[in-house]
């Protein structure tokens, strides 16, 4: 018999967001809850040729007034994406650089494609020009972990640093280390969630044939549909979310403002095939019974859940049947990926930064064109408008190619 764990609840207290649907965790929460379609999905010129020619995009962003023109050179933009949400989540959390104790600070970044569009453009530049032409920087600013080493030098953190890559699920697994790094007593504040930038010719071509993205050319803001009859598939999106979790006598100990806490995490492994869930969800069940075990808090007690919801057909229905078959008919789900896109790797990152504000506002954002729900969908999806609800729990549940699943419990604060 496996002895249970005390549970730990970190302290959440700052958010940062970067998404297509708004710079800034204010921005983006504003479009999420308030706007019935989204804006950030636009028609991309290098994809033209391709079965789906259009991706989620930040529009407005100047990272060059950001970060400085030295610091930007010496990141791929995902990495500047990370440090961008990074600022806002340490400025959120009210946190003090110059007077934190710097080597108690973690960084956990999750991605699951790294700099890709950068080993893009060096390919075609050493196939026409040849491999004197391959910049230096391929290899150090492409990697996975550039994003996390990026934020620990832009902020000045010494603690542990990890570059987390389980496919989509991976900034929910960087959260949960967070969490669990907290936990164990290695770092007092961890800068944690995921970031993604990934607009490759090469990427989308191999999702058009694996026939996992919507084909939608016709109407592309219409094209991501969670839990919808007539959805098609996915559409890629960029952005990052960052959250600051810290021990909470840390957070006390310097009059922090909670903003709410992760109580719990589980992951697992399908352990089935490279894309597919396994069919019977048992995956992701596993890893939201081992969350909910971790927190110590029964099934009943949730209120709410931001979902994977791809908008595929197999993932949307293995999901929410796993949901249903643990949690009942009765939390209030959504999936907010219409509105930012499916970002892959920062997917986790986002949607928790989107269920601490839901648990805070005590509103469940509307999944956005969800017009004719798949009746085979077991669970209550929150469609057509943000819904106020009363609830103390939320979770949030991510599965990943190669068959990474994650669940966080959050609570309020």
């Amino acid at each position: 018999m496996t002895a249970r764990r005390t549970p730990f609840s970190a302290a959440v207290t700052g958010l940062g967001l970067v998404t297509a649907a708004g710079v800034g965790a204010k921005a983006t929460w504003h479009s999420v809850t308030q706007d019935s379609a989204p804006s950030g999905v636009r028609p991309q010129a290098e994809l033209a040729d391709l079965p789906c020619d259009f991706m989620y995009t930040i529009d407005g962003l100047d990272t060059t007034a950001i970060l400085g023109i030295a610091a930007q050179r010496l990141m791929d933009r995902f990495a500047q994406l990370a440090v961008i949400a990074a600022r806002e989540a340490v400025a959120d959390a009210g946190l003090d650089q110059d007077t934190w104790d710097s080597s108690r600070v973690a960084v956990v970044i999750g991605s699951a494609h790294g700099g890709l569009p950068f080993y893009d453009q060096q390919h075609v530049l050493m196939s026409g020009r040849g491999a004197r032409r391959v910049s230096p920087k391929l290899a150090p600013l492409a990697v996975v972990n550039s994003a996390a080493s990026s934020v620990c030098m832009d902020l000045g953190a010494h603690g542990p640093s990890l570059g987390v890559a389980t496919a989509c699920s991976s900034g929910t697994v960087a959260l949960g280390t967070a969490h669990q790094l907290l936990r164990a007593g290695v770092c007092d504040i961890a800068i944690a969630g995921g970031a993604e930038s990934v607009c490759s010719r090469l990427l989308v071509a191999s999702a058009c044939q694996m026939k996992a993205v919507s084909t939608r050319r016709e109407d592309p803001a219409a094209a991501c549909r969670p839990f919808d009859v007539a959805r098609d598939g996915f559409v890629i999106g960029e952005g990052a979310g960052i959250l600051v979790l810290e021990r909470p006598e840390h957070a006390r100990a310097r009059g922090a403002a909670v903003r709410a806490q992760v109580s719990g995490y589980g992951a697992s492994s399908d352990a089935y095939a490279a894309v597919a869930p396994d069919p019977d969800g048992k995956g992701i069940e596993r890893a939201l019974r081992t969350a909910l075990a971790d927190a110590d808090i029964a099934a009943g007690d949730v209120g709410h859940v931001n979902a994977h919801g791809t908008s595929t057909v197999i993932n949307d229905l293995i999901e929410a049947t796993a949901l249903g078959r643990v949690l009942g008919d009765h939390p209030l789900v959504t999936s907010t990926k219409a509105m930012t896109g499916h970002t892959l790797g920062a997917a986790g990152g986002i949607e928790t930064a989107l269920t601490v504000l839901a648990l805070e506002e005590q509103l469940v954002p509307p999944t956005v064109n969800l017009d004719v729900p798949d009746p085979e969908i077991p669970v209550e999806i929150v469609r057509r408008e943000a819904r106020p609800a009363t609830f103390d729990c939320a979770v949030k549940t991510s599965l990943g190619f190669g068959g990474h699943n994650a669940a966080l419990v959050l609570t309020r604060g």
